[in-house]
């Protein structure tokens, strides 16, 4: 569900553009049923399809017959929260009222969605439920089985890291390193992320939290609070950002390339690569005084660049070849680490 949530709203989600693209081969027809349901994942994914910590791990075909099994209030109420915020009240009642349906209908259209199915939250929740997993089953069958292949190893192996962690870190150093917007606060026993909907939570035996590791959520969490739904922190894969992270280069590369990174040098490293030459003959070639071009002329001596002799009251520069070449391996290198 947080896949498609990416797809609707790929700028808030940079890491996950690779995927972007790949989905651009959908069928037409199946894109344009992910736009049309777009409400129901674009700002928020219903708590109902949040995984529990009370259930046995299911297959993608036991997860959508369980929801086909839902009751009618549950998906008018799981399904318009994303249209008309009820703050979590066990109640249809206001879906009967025009007023509400009106507003239903302009936010459907506010965020691209079909404004047609989005009524079916009031006027047909069976059915909206039935299109629902006929979009959800399309998109499985069309690409997210095979990426579930993929990523589901990594998963595995970030819940079992995740587990090492908080049993060295305790839960909330691991919290505090799993988002910027968790806010800790080790000494009162709390956490949280600030947002409009704000209550307190008390984590207890009986509803215990559980913590889910997610490819598509980055660079956000999420927070599933409202009753009678799980408690839960989806929060990024760390392996995700990890592998976006370029190396660091090394402090000899970063010295050539500063080294080069001037108009100054180079114009005076294209002149001694012609033939070894004196502070006093590149100083007016170059058009700075001979003090100026010291400075510079020792930065590119340091880096490597340059070697210096004596000819007699002279002191001549000349390039170091070999320093130049095999720069563009380095660079090369680097980039595809």
């Amino acid at each position: 569900m947080l896949s498609l949530h990416v797809l609707v709203e790929p700028k808030h989600h940079p890491l996950q553009h690779p995927w972007v693209r790949r989905m651009r081969k959908l069928p037409p027809s199946l894109k344009r049923d992910i736009a049309d349901f777009s409400f129901a994942f674009r700002t928020q994914v219903p708590d109902l399809l949040a995984p529990s910590p009370a259930q046995e791990l299911r297959c993608f075909e036991e997860e959508l017959a369980a929801f086909r099994e839902l009751d009618d209030e549950t998906i008018a109420l799981e399904f318009s929260r994303p249209l008309w915020d009820h703050e979590g009240r066990r109640d249809t009642s206001h879906l009967a009222r025009p007023d509400v349906q009106e507003y239903i209908a302009a936010a459907a259209v506010r965020q691209g969605a079909d404004p047609t199915i989005a009524a079916l939250v009031h006027d047909d929740p069976l059915e909206l439920a039935r299109r629902f997993t006929d979009l959800v089953g399309a998109y499985w069958e069309a690409e997210f089985a095979e990426e579930w292949d993929r990523i589901e190893p990594l998963l595995a192996e970030t819940v079992a890291e995740a587990g090492r962690r908080l049993a060295s870190d305790g839960f909330y150093g691991f919290a505090r390193s799993v988002s910027r917007q968790l806010r800790v606060d080790e000494e009162r026993e709390e956490f949280g992320i600030d947002l409009p909907h704000e209550h307190r939570v008390e984590v207890t035996a009986k509803r215990p939290l559980l913590l889910v590791p997610s490819v598509y959520v980055w660079p956000h969490v999420q927070i599933n609070c409202d009753e009678p739904w799980p408690l839960n922190v989806i929060y990024p894969a760390p392996f995700l950002a990890d592998d976006a992270r370029p190396p660091l280069p090394s402090n000899e590369l970063v010295q050539l390339l500063r080294s080069l990174g001037d108009h100054t040098r180079l114009k005076a490293l294209k002149l001694i690569a012609e033939r070894p030459r004196s502070t006093q003959e590149l100083a007016p070639l170059v058009g700075i005084s001979e003090a100026g071009l010291s400075k510079h002329l020792r930065q590119l001596a340091e880096a490597g660049l340059l070697e210096s002799r004596r000819e007699g009251y002279y002191v001549l520069y000349r390039l170091v070849p070999e320093r130049i070449e095999p720069l563009s391996d380095s660079l090369r290198r680097f980039l595809s680490e």
